[in-house]
């Protein structure tokens, strides 16, 4: 329905605001930390919260072998999605990973239009091509300074167009906070068990350490943030069309620009601010057009 579309931007608009503070806290962890840790900690933290929530409101919260396999197929998406992000963010800014992770709303927009039928027009091509290239203003990441961890937000952008449109079609018939309780369970089963094997075995990307005084505050940071950011999400999926909310996905620049400069004193230039204004401009304008169009689909008052 158009009038739930509006309310689907607003939830991905909030989802663009908290999302960067996850991986601020993620890039803060110290780095003695493997990632696999920050992961675990993302994921348990997130069954935590939401399993209660789901017993109290008292929602069905069973599923099929068929759903299951689909939880553990969406969780492996958004795990190896994270691993890569977290990774990057250990080598490069916050605001350069997320630059190069926007080729993701291209992707999800197409892969919108070819397995669940969703409708792109032109406008809307235009308007995420206008942002992408004021994402390109933003950072103007270069591979040849990167090298090949460059590669890593742009495996992050495939992977999460993978979840983000898992997420789109199974929100249609489960609740957002059993949709993130049940994928959250199914990741930290994939998770957990490497960590506790690896105990003690001195695997630097496996081998876990006790977290205290800061990690244990960045861990919980990770975990809490990225709860509420993904029930976000996942509201603004089962409101509005994939192939739409993603292109507004550009949002999240603007607040990684802000939280890398009170974070990490990354100060953005006039070329930074330029481009934000673009991601701005192209989002309004996305938003503007979809609410003029739901104005119209209504029905005109009686005579």
């Amino acid at each position: 329905m158009k009038s739930s579309t509006t309310l689907g931007i607003l939830f991905m608009l909030a989802f663009c605001a908290i999302a960067p503070v996850m991986d601020a806290f993620a890039k803060a962890t110290p780095a003695e930390i493997p990632v696999t840790q920050i992961l675990v900690a993302r994921f348990g933290i997130q069954v935590v919260l939401l399993y209660p929530i789901v017993m109290l409101m008292r929602l069905p919260h069973g599923m099929t072998m068929r759903d299951g396999a689909f939880h553990a197929v969406r969780a492996l998406a958004l795990i190896l999605a994270t691993y890569c992000f977290f990774t990057a963010l250990r080598f490069m800014p916050l605001a350069d990973a997320i630059a190069i992770f926007f080729v993701s709303p291209f992707i999800v927009s197409l892969m919108g239009a070819v397995f669940l039928g969703e409708t792109i027009g032109w406008r809307r091509i235009t308007a995420s091509l206008v942002g992408f290239a004021g994402a390109l203003l933003v950072i103007r990441p270069s591979f040849v300074d990167l090298g090949a961890v460059a590669l890593l937000p742009l495996a992050t952008a495939v992977l999460f167009s993978c979840y983000m449109l898992l997420t789109r079609a199974m929100s249609q018939k489960s609740h957002p906070l059993v949709l993130q309780a049940h994928t959250a369970l199914a990741a930290t089963v994939l998770t957990l068990p490497p960590i506790l094997l690896a105990d003690g075995s001195g695997i630097t990307l496996l081998d876990p350490v006790w977290p205290t005084g800061f990690a244990l505050v960045t861990l919980t940071g990770v975990g809490v943030i990225a709860t509420i950011s993904h029930v976000c999400l996942t509201f603004s999926l089962r409101m509005a069309p994939a192939s739409l909310v993603s292109s507004l996905q550009y949002f999240e620049i603007v607040g990684a620009t802000v939280v890398g400069y009170i974070a990490f004193g990354d100060l953005p230039t006039p070329l930074t601010v330029l481009g934000i204004a673009i991601i701005v401009a192209s989002g309004l304008y996305t938003i503007a057009r979809e609410r003029r169009l739901e104005r119209e689909a209504q029905p005109a008052p009686p005579a």
